[in-house]
């Protein structure tokens, strides 16, 4: 068995779904599409992007020592619809990835497992990645052959659809490159169409500044008028790219049991939400990638979403928070109330 075929091997049996090969080598075409993203502004507040730009478009910009790139890949697919929940205006939407344990400590750990068996059988040196530097994920997993960047911008794959998390080994090890995938999307724009801001200037393009993904997590002030009957009850991400992908019809379940939903996160009452606290949040969300975006970002999402239910028996819940110390959350209870009463 070679070095690929063992380190594949023992990715699988660590419990990922899907593994490739890459080199470091600088990718041109990528790095192209970032410069465009970045000059038009799409990148909004996440200044990060644009502060670390070189080295995401090579790897060994990051690392120099780095020879090849392990992208690995764990399937999150839910069981039914995942857009389901949209209908039901009194309750919360949250994105899929989102509805148990935060992912990233759950791939970062399998990461360091795989990297120590690199370690111990080939004597290379490693560096470990889940969304955590400036790596750019899914071109990579795409260059070691793990599917193909959709026109949702997204990675997806004939095995798992829109459904796959990310991770990434460097490593010293000179490892044989997988052949790219080819793009399958052909003329299906169903992504497109689904998105419920037009957040695509074009195939294959993103505009993040309209992503509801984005404007619920990343931004941290409040949503602009214009998005926010749009959002619906999406209180944390948004899937509906995602999930419309005809390549999902042969996707199965996600198998492990931490990122399966929890039955009190696929359809939470809004009312109760309101009334957690901050207190109540951290506990309830303790182990949450959720946790991460802070009570007061998650309390404007969700008094968004009460205004947006048609359901006046949750005025009560917003009223409370029109006097919140947060200027944000204040607006965001204010204008919950308006539009019930409207």
């Amino acid at each position: 068995m070679d070095a690929a075929e063992a380190i594949r091997a023992k990715a699988l049996a660590l419990g990922f779904d899907a593994v490739g090969f890459a080199t470091a080598d600088p990718d041109a075409a990528s790095a192209d599409r970032l410069a465009a993203f970045l000059a038009a502004g799409f990148h909004g507040e996440m200044g990060w992007l644009a502060a670390r730009a070189g080295e995401r478009a090579a790897p060994r910009a990051l690392w120099p020592a780095a020879r090849s790139v392990i992208a690995l890949a764990l399937n999150y697919a839910p069981e039914g619809d995942a857009l389901a929940t949209l209908a039901r205006r009194a309750r919360g939407n949250i994105s899929v990835y989102a509805r148990n344990r935060d992912y990233h400590d759950l791939i970062k750990g399998r990461l360091k497992h795989l990297a120590q068996f690199i370690v111990s059988r080939f004597g290379a040196e490693v560096k470990v990645f889940v969304d955590t530097a400036p790596v750019m994920e899914k071109p990579l997993a795409a260059r070691a052959g793990l599917g193909w960047q959709g026109k949702h911008s997204n990675l997806v794959s004939r095995r798992f659809g829109s459904w796959l998390l990310l991770g990434e080994i460097y490593t010293t090890l000179a490892l044989a490159p997988a052949a790219p995938h080819a793009d399958r999307c052909g003329r299906c724009r169903r992504c497109l169409d689904a998105c419920p801001t037009d957040a695509f200037p074009a195939p294959y393009r993103l505009d993040a500044r309209r992503c509801l993904s984005y404007l619920t997590i990343e931004h941290a002030g409040p949503i602009p008028e214009r998005f926010r009957a749009a959002m619906g009850n999406r209180i944390y991400g948004c899937d509906d790219c995602l999930a419309v992908c005809p390549w999902n019809r042969f996707a199965v379940a996600g198998r492990e049991a931490k990122l399966a939903a929890r039955a009190d996160l696929i359809a939470p009452s809004l009312a109760d939400l309101a009334g957690l606290g901050e207190a109540g949040f951290r506990r309830h969300f303790s182990g949450s990638p959720i946790k991460r975006i802070g009570w007061n970002r998650f309390l404007r999402n969700v008094l968004y979403a009460i205004g947006n239910s048609g359901d006046i028996g949750l005025a009560a819940a917003a009223a409370g928070h029109r006097a919140a110390s947060d200027p944000v959350v204040a607006e965001a209870a204010s204008w919950a109330l308006a539009r019930l009463a409207a």
